[in-house]
């Protein structure tokens, strides 16, 4: 009797563990409480980064998906969560920092971009550092932008688009459908450290566009071939440096990033 208890303990603590383990399968039927943001690091020639609410450390906590980031940082032109997911944080007022590795050789624990913002329960947010890194400062632009995300589509998708570069003017956002040659305008005028309204837009292949309003037919950095998936949602946006081309493969060039929210 003593050994069927002894199977008994083993093949429940056995079920508990293979339920723990990140990739078992997740009650989503339920909305997730809290406040959601992703961390955008668009500055120009930005360094590594962590990103911090107050004094804790939040590129590095669980995200929704049970990863987390390396523990050297979010390199320029990375996204934290890197996937479709969102860090979740208790609601509140926060000082929301952009801040290099303490174990970085250069400027350890140095703050690069503050911005004072309050996350409300139940809302997403998605936080940007952008402008030119000036290296005598150590410090760049940061901003935060709501993701009003809309209810879920599975007919059609849902794009926006983010303006995360320092020195274009406002850009028109046009989608044009590779199949039938049609542009569809997503955001009429979108400024710097701004972003537009998330847009209802049929499934296919897009090209992405943006041109300046006074030059409603000239391109100015186009990305080609995006896949648009039905039910889900993202963020267009655009960083590097305008003054380049944005066709090669410099770092900087003006480049329209594709990330989805969900």
């Amino acid at each position: 009797m003593k050994r069927n208890y002894i199977l008994i303990a083993v093949l429940l603590l056995s079920t508990i563990i293979y339920s723990c383990k990140k990739n078992a399968v997740q009650d989503i039927s339920s909305p997730i409480s809290g406040a959601q943001i992703k961390f955008f690091n668009f500055g120009l020639n930005s360094p590594v980064v962590n990103f911090y609410a107050n004094n804790t450390k939040v590129s590095a906590a669980s995200s929704t998906t049970g990863t987390e980031s390396s523990t050297t940082g979010v390199a320029f032109a990375a996204v934290y969560p890197s996937t479709n997911a969102y860090a979740v944080m208790t609601p509140g007022t926060y000082d929301l920092k952009a801040k290099r590795p303490s174990t970085s050789t250069v400027d350890p624990d140095q703050v690069i971009a503050t911005i004072n913002s309050t996350l409300a329960d139940g809302k997403n947010y998605s936080l940007y550092t952008s402008g030119l890194y000036n290296t005598t400062t150590k410090t760049t632009d940061v901003f935060v932008v709501e993701d009003a995300l809309p209810a879920i589509d599975s007919s059609a998708a849902y794009v926006r688009f983010v303006h995360a570069c320092y020195n274009a003017n406002a850009f028109t956002f046009i989608m044009k459908n590779t199949t039938t040659g049609i542009e569809t305008v997503v955001a009429p005028s979108v400024s710097y450290k701004s972003a537009s309204a998330f847009f209802r837009i049929p499934m296919g292949v897009y090209d992405l566009i943006l041109r300046y309003p006074s030059a409603p037919t000239t391109n100015v950095v186009v990305r080609t071939a995006v896949s648009v998936i039905k039910s889900n949602t993202y963020s267009f946006s655009l960083r590097g440096d305008i003054t380049l081309p944005y066709t090669g493969t410099a770092t900087n060039r003006p480049f329209i990033d594709n990330t989805p929210n969900r």
